[in-house]
């Protein structure tokens, strides 16, 4: 049976050096980069690069911030932050989003990116992401765009040292490498 599980960036590392999944994607910035790459290390998994991003919003198509070219962390304050929750694993270093620690004066944790998404339409939110985003799996009602911060984000896969992926997971990998030259 092959799926796929998208989850806490702890549980990603934990299914990956248990050998509940082949392969986790994750990312690495200037604040979470010392833990997101000993932690793997230390349990036996090695982290690929695929591509660095430059930081942006996701927000709804309707959003006051839509029309602009670009967004400045001031330009967000009147909007709600949402983030993916991330348990009690050092959530601090684990967040899923980039610049986790910005001030926000309202934040709303969800645990699935369809809730997500929907209250980004809904309640006018944002996200901190990379920028990509696919209107075929997520429709037309979420755009992106650049947030003028100076960070990164480091994204690339992880996998255990000891063992051969399997066909599935090397094609998976020439596929995600395809997708991501456009972003080198």
């Amino acid at each position: 049976m092959n799926f796929m599980r998208e989850t806490q960036t702890y549980d990603i590392i934990d299914d990956v050096a248990h050998l509940r999944s082949e392969l986790g994607i994750l990312y690495l910035n200037s604040f979470n980069e010392t833990v997101l790459r000993k932690t793997p290390r230390d349990q036996g998994l090695s982290f690929t690069r695929l591509f660095i991003a430059r930081p942006h919003v996701f927000i709804g198509k309707d959003n006051p911030l839509a029309a602009r070219g670009t967004v400045t962390p001031e330009d967000l304050k009147p909007y709600p932050r949402l983030s993916f929750e991330q348990g009690s694993h050092n959530s601090f270093y684990f967040s899923e989003e980039i610049l986790s620690t910005m001030d926000c004066d309202r934040e709303l944790y969800v645990c699935d990116r369809a809730t997500l998404f929907n209250m980004l339409v809904g309640i006018n939110g944002y996200t901190i992401s990379s920028g990509i985003i696919s209107e075929e799996l997520n429709g037309p009602h979420i755009i992106s765009r650049p947030l003028l911060v100076d960070d990164f984000m480091e994204i690339g896969y992880i996998l255990p040292v000891s063992i051969r992926p399997s066909q599935l997971t090397q094609r998976y990998i020439q596929v995600l490498e395809t997708l991501c030259e456009a972003y080198q």
